[in-house]
């Protein structure tokens, strides 16, 4: 078996070319195609299949919007109940103060960190996620987010 390469804040997305490319590819050529058809010959059919690739092309963005939404609403609870464990008791009664981008970035950092993260993340009210993984120094790779 293939050893993955560590992650780290560079690599950490994802990216699955057949799904983001190729079929995203077909998908925006396929709505090309379909607005050249019916400007060039307008008619109702012409108009429905404009409509039906439009709708195909909102079904690859929402499947994948929802699936990200549902791995984001995982992370917040996996990250909830990581804290409680690691957290001293004075940022333990603070965990509900962390939005969703907080605790998504956060899930990146080693549990030896997590403390003066957390504690720094409230402290100056960082909510951007990058600069959040930007401040974890023992980075801990989650190689089952799709």
């Amino acid at each position: 078996m293939a050893q993955k390469v560590p992650q780290n804040f560079a690599n950490h997305r994802r990216f699955v070319p057949l799904y983001h490319f190729v079929i995203f590819g077909v998908f925006a050529i396929n709505v090309l195609r379909a607005l050249v058809q019916l400007v060039r010959n307008p008619s109702l059919a012409a108009g429905w299949d404009l409509l039906m690739a439009l709708a195909i092309l909102g079904l690859f963005f929402f499947t994948r919007l929802f699936a990200l939404t549902v791995q984001d609403r995982v992370i917040r609870l996996e990250m909830r109940l990581r804290l409680k464990k690691v957290l001293p008791p004075d940022l333990a009664a603070r965990i509900l103060e962390l939005d969703p981008d907080q605790l998504i970035a956060l899930r990146f950092a080693s549990d030896a960190e997590l403390p003066d993260l957390v504690r720094e993340v409230l402290t100056n009210d960082i909510h951007n996620r990058d600069v959040i993984k930007k401040k974890i120094k023992n980075w801990q790779g989650d190689y089952l987010r799709c």
